[in-house]
This record gives C-alpha cells, sequence and structure tokens, in this order.
C-alpha cells in the first residue's frame, strides 16, 4: 500500500481535567498530542498503512513529546523540521456546559507556521498514495506556501489530494479570511470532506445536495459529508452512497473527523482507487467506505483520546 503524507499544524492539546467549565475555570489540564493531519495519519496507521507527516516543531521538550509519540505510533517523522526560531504550538481545550468546546491558541507563532516551502523535496511524493491537509495552516505565513508547493509537487507524482477544511474560527482574524483561504485551496482538492456545521459556512447552502454543483464546478470530484451520529454521505458526478452510524456511548469524540478521513482514505488505497481513477469509483465502493469509517469511528469514540483510540483493522467489523 502507497504512503499517505499530511502537511500542516502539529501541537500539544492540553485536555480539561473537568468538563463542564471553561477554560478560565478548569483547574488542570494534561497534555495530549494533538493536530489533525497527525490524526489523519495515526488513522491509517493504525489499520496497517504507511503515513509520514511534513511539519515543523519547537526544539524543546513538546516538540520532543510529539516526536516520541509518533514514532510510537509508527507514524513516519523523517519529514518533521526542528527550530529555535519559535516554541511547538499549543492549544487549551474545554468542554463548556453546554458541550461545545473553547479553545485557547498559543501559537502566536508557533513552529508549525514558520516551515519554510524551500524543505519541501520533490523526491518525497514518488510512489506515494495521497497528500492531507486542512485549513488551520492556511494563514498568511510561510506554512500556508509549504501547502501550495507540496500540492504542486504531490500532483506530479500522480497523489491524490485530500482537504479537510476543519475549522477552526478563533485562530483567524475574521470569518471573512478563514472562508477565503478555504476558497482559494478547493480546487487544488480531488476529496473534499465537510461537516453538516461546515456546510453553510463554506458554501451558503444548507442542504448537501443543493451545495454539490458549486463544489464539483470548482474541481473537486468526491465529497464526503459527515453528520456524526447521523452517519455520513458521499457523491461524485455520477453516483452517491450513504451509511448510518452505529448506536455506541460515546466518551471522547476527539480526532473523531480525522479518524474517519484517515481510515476512508485507508479504505480507498486498499480498493485501488487513486486520482487518476476517483471519478470512477463505483457506488458499492463508496457504499463500503463509508460504511467501515463509520465503524472504526463507532469504536474510537468510546475510548479517550485521538490516535490513541483508533482501532485496528482487525478490530473493525462491518
Amino acid at each position: 500500500m502507497k504512503k499517505l503524507f499530511a502537511i500542516g499544524e502539529v501541537l500539544i492539546d492540553f485536555i480539561p481535567g473537568e468538563a463542564g467549565k471553561g477554560i478560565s475555570q478548569v483547574g488542570s489540564f494534561a497534555p495530549k498530542v494533538g493536530g489533525a493531519p497527525g490524526n489523519v495519519c495515526g488513522a491509517y496507521v493504525r489499520l496497517g498503512g504507511e503515513a509520514a507527516m511534513i511539519s515543523q516543531l519547537g526544539k524543546d521538550p513538546f516538540g520532543d513529546k510529539i516526536v516520541d509519540e509518533y514514532k510510537e505510533y509508527g507514524i513516519e517523522t523523517d519529514y518533521i523540521e526542528r527550530t529555535e526560531k519559535a516554541n511547538t504550538s499549543l492549544a487549551f481545550v474545554a468542554l463548556k456546559e453546554d458541550g461545545n468546546r473553547e479553545f485557547s491558541f498559543f501559537r502566536n507563532p508557533g513552529a508549525d507556521m514558520l516551515y519554510d516551502p524551500a524543505l519541501l523535496k520533490q523526491e518525497w511524493f514518488k510512489d506515494g498514495y495521497a497528500l492531507h491537509f486542512c485549513s488551520v495552516s492556511l494563514g498568511d505565513f510561510p506554512m500556508k506556501d509549504a501547502h501550495k508547493k507540496a500540492i504542486e509537487m504531490a500532483q506530479k507524482e500522480g497523489l491524490l489530494i485530500s482537504f479537510d477544511p476543519n475549522l477552526r474560527f478563533n485562530l483567524w482574524s475574521s470569518k471573512e479570511a478563514l472562508k477565503e483561504a478555504v476558497m482559494e485551496f478547493i480546487p487544488a482538492a480531488d476529496i473534499l470532506k465537510l461537516s453538516d456545521e461546515e456546510l453553510e459556512f463554506i458554501t451558503g447552502k444548507t442542504d448537501i445536495e443543493e451545495a454539490l454543483p458549486q463544489l464539483f464546478a470548482a474541481g473537486v470530484k468526491l465529497v464526503v459529508y459527515t453528520e456524526g451520529s447521523k452517519g455520513a454521505q458521499a457523491y461524485t458526478k455520477t453516483v452517491k452512497a450513504s451509511a448510518a452510524s452505529r448506536k455506541v456511548q460515546a466518551v471522547d469524540t476527539t480526532g473523531a473527523g480525522d479518524g474517519f478521513i484517515g481510515s476512508f482514505l485507508y479504505q480507498l488505497s486498499s480498493m485501488g482507487v487513486e486520482a487518476k481513477n476517483l471519478e470512477q469509483i463505483s457506488e458499492e465502493q463508496l457504499q463500503k467506505a463509508l460504511a467501515f469509517s463509520n465503524a472504526f469511528c463507532g469504536i474510537s469514540v468510546q475510548k479517550a483520546g485521538a490516535i490513541a483510540s483508533y482501532p485496528t483493522l482487525s478490530e473493525v467489523q462491518i
């Protein structure tokens, strides 16, 4: 199976020791390795694939922690740079009484934001499968240009390009700036993953099927639409599929969306679906991939953590 690459933020999430309080009221936090692109790599690796993260960390203990854990999980760290120009990014998270998460980021700038595009090498992407990215690192700093260059290099090698906007509004000066960045990168994506919470902001539509024409017109070949406990749908210009989620008692939904797209990409890779034949994917293949990813996430949310909660291939029963 070919290698998955992901580019973008790598950080430490400080998880609250108690729920139902805002960040200012929480008494203690525990540091956990975070960052959506790395979680996607983690899901792909847990299922038996190879994955590598492209990013930058500070030369500090938090950077050491991330590298050590990635190596433990089997995520390649050869393309992670270390710098003294900035510290590893940190994010404090709280789960408020209304169930919404509150974030406070220490990333002004973080080491990942300063990744130099000149560090990228074309030969990395030879024989790769896909390049995945999110919107957190698409602000006006060097890492944005690194995304553009990495996408160009990956496309030259025929890799599939996967984009999960994974919106984080409080990292941006305005919602308009975030939307502009997302819209700039959508045309580069072969696969676009959207959640029900993101649809209207990005497309202006509240119905996924009404939004499809503009997404396909932008160049997207496959749209994956997730609705949490309601399940997921997938669409190309010619076929569509849906799969319901299993009823489970969720303990922790951290990294669930990342696990979904990571396991979905693994399924496509195992089926031999690549950028060159993505538009020819069958309804049966889409259905199988969605059902697998729903089962994967159903297991994941019953355990604490992100990558630590992801099941292996033998543990996923459809």
